[in-house]
């Protein structure tokens, strides 16, 4: 399928790794351009030297005003049409397990700066008439995950805010959508393996091997089959999609509406 993107431009946010990258190719190749953002600058400098001048990058923390300031100077006068806000999670830890330090980091990083990044944005795409907004959070926004409280709270707070959004946007020809991906093999499943492993006696690879057989298609998910809905949801094709959850999990939500 014809995406319809080419020469159209999106940010997306933690582009270094995993579903971030996984998204930015996938655009990439389909002709858009593409301002790439995360702390690790070599990382991104790979992605501009293999896309050349379809690339912009902003090497910064999504958590400070400053990167917020770059990601707004590279955008300039030019349209955009839509972005990717994603990034890490928070440590895994049960509730008891938890200080309420870990309670302010987690909102710092996993809510506040997302809702910050969006609201400046918001009015690129209100003033077009046109614009795609797309969090990758995670499954755990409608099935609590064992030992990621931090996740689950601040994230499905995140899912609050892109609803209540995306009712506001609609008719500005603005959709607001959230992917809640399953367990996927990215570097962000090695948090849950590891506090697994540290939890029983067991070896990463006999963690692993069971966590995949736990999934209803007897796998991990590829960061590219995220990044094929990602696209679609980020494309011309998705007008009609908004204020949706959309699960991408192996079969993993027990729920009717997983």
């Amino acid at each position: 399928m014809d995406l319809k993107i080419e020469d159209q431009r999106f940010i997306v946010c933690g582009a270094s790794s995993g579903f971030g990258r996984a998204i930015a190719e996938l655009l990439l190749d389909e002709g858009a351009t593409v301002i790439a953002i995360a702390r690790r600058e070599n990382k991104l400098n790979e992605l501009k030297e293999s896309y050349d001048d379809q690339v912009d990058i902003v090497a910064g923390d999504l958590t400070d005003d400053d990167t917020h300031n770059e990601i707004e100077a590279a955008i300039g006068n030019e349209q955009l049409h839509g972005v990717v806000v994603n990034a890490g999670g928070p440590p895994a830890l049960s509730p008891l397990e938890t200080a309420i330090y870990d309670w302010d980091e987690a909102y710092k990083n996993v809510m506040r700066w997302k809702i910050e990044l969006v609201l400046r944005l918001v009015s690129y795409f209100t003033s077009k008439e046109y614009g795609r907004i797309l969090f990758v959070e995670s499954q755990s926004v409608k099935q609590p995950i064992p030992s990621l409280v931090l996740s689950n709270s601040f994230r499905a707070g995140v899912v609050g805010f892109a609803k209540s959004l995306s009712q506001e946007v609609a008719k500005q020809g603005v959709t607001v959508n959230v992917l809640a991906p399953g367990s996927h093999d990215t570097p962000a499943i090695e948090r849950v393996i590891k506090k697994a492993v540290d939890e029983s006696d067991k070896s990463m690879e006999e963690v692993r091997e069971e966590m995949e057989a736990s999934v209803p298609v007897g796998r991990f998910g590829k960061g590219e089959e995220l990044a094929s809905l990602a696209g679609w949801i980020l494309s011309p094709h998705a007008s009609y999609v908004t204020g949706q959850t959309i699960s991408h999990d192996g079969g993993n939500i027990k729920g009717l509406f997983g």
